[in-house]
């Protein structure tokens, strides 16, 4: 009987680290800081250092502290990109970048959604997301990957200095930029309870772009794409 159970342990151990896999859970979505905090009490420090989170299966957004670029953390990656003049950006890996309000998640677990004929753009998806998952009661994150038809983004990149008494002056000198036909990953956090924390006012998710060369990043703007070219997942539990 001994001799048995010794030559089970190998197989035991197998099934407990699968029943552990199987059972791992979604962290919670972390807002650090507040847009609100940021837009009209001039709270531009940084308050978080990305890679006090950056670990595998982390996710997050959020801009550069002073407002000087835009955040993005896929998979335990930490790009920042900062405008290079009126028309073209640096999208680069840095870890060491601080955000004044930033939001993530770390995800063990993506649930595929089949997107229907309908969702096609940024306020389509709002409230797709709002109609399926509102009831939920919990913020989440979520990627769209895949071909987009459009995208129109911005960088945030306020001159140092300059003080920040609402949302004019931190968003009088974005730059803007567009693509078109591209293969590239989103990632949003949705909630309908964190408007002015890290959703404005008038939306219930907040998205941020990076093409799949990793060359072009930024604050989603306006988005079209064909729902049969993306595949949307969610980090809902």
């Amino acid at each position: 009987m001994n001799d048995l159970c010794i030559m089970n342990l190998p197989v035991l151990s197998v099934l407990l680290l699968t029943s552990f896999s199987t059972l791992a859970q979604n962290g919670p979505v972390v807002p650090t800081g507040a847009m609100r905090n940021t837009m009209f009490n001039g709270q531009l420090a940084g308050l978080i250092q990305l890679d006090s989170i950056a670990k595998p299966g982390t996710y997050g957004i959020g801009p550069v502290d002073h407002l000087r670029g835009e955040l993005m953390v896929w998979d335990g990656h930490s790009y920042r990109s900062s405008a290079k003049g009126d028309s073209a950006m640096v999208v680069e890996e840095r870890p060491d970048s601080r955000a004044p309000f930033f939001v993530h998640q770390h995800v063990s677990n993506w649930t595929t959604i089949e997107l229907p004929d309908s969702v096609v753009d940024m306020p389509s998806l709002d409230a797709f997301l709002t109609a399926r998952f509102a009831a939920l009661g919990k913020p989440f994150a979520f990627t769209l990957q895949g071909k987009v038809s459009e995208v129109h983004a911005h960088i945030v990149d306020v001159t140092p200095g300059t003080v920040i008494n609402g949302p004019d002056d931190a968003h009088r000198e974005n730059k803007h930029y567009t693509l078109r036909d591209r293969d590239m990953d989103l990632i949003g956090f949705f909630s309908t309870k964190h408007k002015a924390v890290f959703t404005h006012h008038d939306t219930n998710i907040h998205v941020h772009a990076i093409t799949a060369e990793r060359n072009w990043m930024g604050h989603v703007e306006e988005l079209r794409f064909d729902p049969r070219q993306v595949r949307l997942s969610v980090a809902a539990q």
